[in-house]
């Protein structure tokens, strides 16, 4: 092998040397050889030794190639993308495998499948991209290099090229303030604790969840680096960021004259502050900022930068957003002059009544073209090119954003995901769409969906669902049958339809704040189909055990399928004793509230045999960031915070991150609903209607003591998942049936 990889990489010098003698300009990435085996090893270290790595000269788009000689398989890539991507399709392809962050089969045939004919795949798309600032805290907030890692890789075998890289991003902040005179006092009101870093980044909060420790933004800073060093070894093309004017609460100290505008995100936070573009030291301050982040963490000349993440312009006038948008581009480009700015294209989505054609327009034509791409952030959803001529002509990315918050439900727009990307590439007025992308606040959770639009990178034609199911429930349960393929077609047709109905998967009311009513500010409880539709999906999952039960994918299906059934069952249920309740019917009351609260029991016991369902290893995870006891307790206290109340015990974003997970349910949720039950069943006994008021506040008060507490949690699954769902069916589902 070694003598191999040495002559093909003398042949390769040569290659390249004629090249440059024969004019021929054409540049191409070169495959990092050493990375890529690096790769093969992690993820298939038994079988690594039959595969060898090749480079693929192309002169445009990324491509692979797929042979069989003399006994090994041929990975032919332009980078280490490409290879990897090779790699996944072998997998998938001949040996009906499977990488996902929610069950992975990696059962491979002892002798490995012959390519008889050479594969060849190119992608039309340059841009394959990937994570959202709010997947940084609601999944990554406590990761180390050991899951980055994992997700390196899982990004290169899906063919991400292009992924959003913003750890350590503090740690740059910090080394500009302090050399333009800012002592750490001063920065105390500034840095955010770590699970808030997304809403820091964009310009949405200050200090909440401080203060930081600088122990945090060295580590962090070391992690980015490695980060990233693995990211280009494989041919990806980061995205670091760019100054939009955010500064700290104590800049008008250092710079009296600044000109300072107060903002306010409204979301139960105090003001921030952003320096005006037109003020010198905005321009002054993005050229350190780039220039402190490259020495630090390099570039590939891709910058994000967010100016109006849901905050709104002081003004509509386009001449003042046209000169902003030119003044925040002209403070990446004098630091880098190859610089592109990527916009995220939510504020177009979010906030339409402000950004109508003249104002999009109008930021959008300041920027030249080539140094600027729009992410049309939740195209699934809505397609924001369609209304802004496609950007009016910048480049452009399709993206599935899909989850929010990281809340668990079964859910996602499947025939979008499979016919969108290749539709709208074909479309003459999709113009420069050069990519399609992920994201998603959260992953760990639907794999199904992540698998399906990531199949669309190398092909430029609509994905046919039925054939491509056959072949996911294949590659993730080792075969298929008739109970598999019934389960996934009513699930296609019912949780992964999609539909107009509603924006984003709906919550369980019991994850909501205890309240009378089937919704809360946060818990959307309407569904996009039928209930009753939903449950012969999970009749056949159940039908499926005796064939699929050896599948870790099947595993965690099934109890992702029964946990969706129960979540569901619980608004009906919860009728029920509100019912009662209203007709103060106090047996009927205590009957029903006390089935609600077993029906969250044994939710807890169900989710307890996965550990993707698990609470406790979020909250290990927090305080093995700390040194110290204090930094633990801090870490800790941010990781309750995000997935319960958000902010503070008055906060209007709580439930927002509300997370199915064992620990949770009995220790959070299922102890609301009892205090709640309580006052309700104390007000049946005297006679009167019960202070909802009072509740709430005295709730939220609980919330804040349960956020500073610290109980541990199990960090490994306990039970049978097998066993525990066949319990759970049996118990309800015809109870489910008749009730809906």
């Amino acid at each position: 092998m070694k003598k191999y990889n040495a002559c093909y990489s003398i042949k390769l010098s040569i290659i390249i040397l004629l090249a440059i003698i024969a004019g021929n300009n054409t540049a191409f990435a070169q495959v990092n050889i050493p990375a890529s085996y690096a790769l093969i090893k992690r993820v298939i270290p038994q079988k690594s030794s039959a595969f060898v790595i090749e480079q693929l000269t192309t002169e445009g788009k990324d491509a692979f190639e797929i042979e069989s000689r003399q006994h090994k398989i041929i990975l032919r890539g332009s980078n280490g993308v490409s290879v990897a991507s090779a790699l996944y399709y072998y997998l998938t392809k001949y040996c009906h495998c499977q990488v996902t962050w929610n069950g992975t089969n990696l059962n491979l045939p002892k002798v490995l499948p012959i390519v008889a004919h050479k594969i060849h795949k190119a992608t039309p798309y340059n841009y394959r991209y990937y994570l959202n600032y709010c997947t940084f805290n609601y999944s990554m907030s406590w990761w180390g290099w050991d899951r980055w890692q994992q997700e390196i890789d899982w990004m290169a075998l899906h063919g991400i090229n292009m992924p959003l890289a913003l750890t350590g991003q503090e740690y740059t902040w910090y080394e500009v303030y302090k050399n333009m005179g800012f002592s750490d006092a001063d920065l105390n009101d500034f840095f955010c604790g770590p699970a808030y870093f997304s809403w820091f980044w964009m310009g949405n909060l200050d200090g909440w969840g401080g203060p930081l420790p600088l122990s945090w933004m060295q580590d962090h800073r070391d992690l980015q680096q490695k980060i990233l060093q693995r990211e280009r070894d494989l041919g990806m093309k980061p995205i670091l960021q760019s100054f939009t004017g955010h500064v700290p609460p104590s800049f008008q100290k250092h710079f009296p004259a600044s000109k300072l505008k107060k903002t306010n995100w409204n979301n139960g936070f105090a003001d921030t502050y952003i320096l005006d573009t037109e003020d010198p030291l905005f321009a002054e301050i993005g050229r350190k900022f780039i220039e402190t982040q490259t020495r630090l963490y390099g570039t590939d000349h891709l910058y994000s930068a967010d100016t109006f993440n849901e905050n709104e312009p002081p003004t509509n006038d386009t001449t003042y957003l046209s000169a902003l948008s030119s003044r925040v581009y002209q403070a990446m480009s004098n630091a880098d002059p190859k610089a592109t700015w990527v916009m995220q294209g939510w504020l177009f989505y979010s906030d339409r009544k402000f950004w109508k054609a003249p104002q999009i327009k109008a930021l959008l034509d300041a920027v030249p073209n080539e140094h600027m791409i729009i992410l049309d952030l939740a195209t699934e959803i809505e397609p924001v090119w369609k209304r802004t001529d496609a950007f009016y002509g910048k480049p452009w990315i399709w993206n599935m954003l899909h989850n929010f918050g990281g809340n668990i439900v079964l859910f996602g727009r499947m025939d979008e995901v499979a016919n969108g990307p290749a539709t709208a590439l074909k479309d003459p007025g999709s113009k420069q769409m050069m990519g399609i992308g992920l994201t998603m606040e959260a992953i760990e959770q639907n794999p199904v969906l992540y698998e399906l639009m990531t199949s669309n990178t190398w092909q430029d034609k609509p994905i046919s669902i039925d054939e491509w199911l056959k072949q996911y429930q294949l590659n993730r349960y080792g075969h298929i049958n008739k109970y598999t393929q019934q389960a996934w077609n009513a699930l296609h047709n019912t949780v992964y339809s999609g539909g107009k109905i509603i924006r984003d998967g709906s919550e369980s009311i019991i994850t909501g704040r205890p309240t009378l009513d089937s919704n809360t500010v946060w818990t959307h409880t309407t569904l996009n189909y039928k209930p009753k539709d939903f449950l012969p999906a999970w009749d056949a999952m159940v039908k499926a055990i005796p064939t699929c039960s050896n599948s870790d994918g099947f595993r965690y299906d099934l109890v992702d399928v029964s946990r969706q059934a129960l979540a569901n069952y619980a608004l009906p249920l919860q009728k029920k004793w509100v019912n009662a309740y209203q007709q103060k019917n106090i047996t009927d009351f205590r009957k029903y509230s006390g089935e609600y609260l077993q029906l969250i029991s044994d939710m807890d016991a169900l989710l307890a045999t996965r550990k993707d369902f698990l609470l406790g290893p979020w909250l290990a995870d927090a305080r093995k960031q700390g040194n110290t006891t204090a930094e633990k307790d801090l870490y800790e206290r941010n990781a309750r915070d995000l997935i319960t109340l958000w902010g503070d015990a008055n906060s209007p974003l709580h439930e927002y991150s509300c997370r199915q997970w064992s620990g949770l349910l009995n220790d959070f949720y299922k102890v609301r609903w009892e205090k709640f039950f309580n006052t309700l069943d104390d007000a049946l006994n005297q006679g009167k209607d019960a202070d909802m008021k009072d509740f709430d506040k005295s709730i939220s008060q609980w919330e804040w003591q349960w956020v500073n507490s610290h109980k541990s949690y199990p960090l490994q699954a306990s039970g049978n998942s097998i066993e525990q769902a066949n319990i759970i069916y049996k118990k309800y589902r015809k109870i489910i049936r008749c009730i809906l």
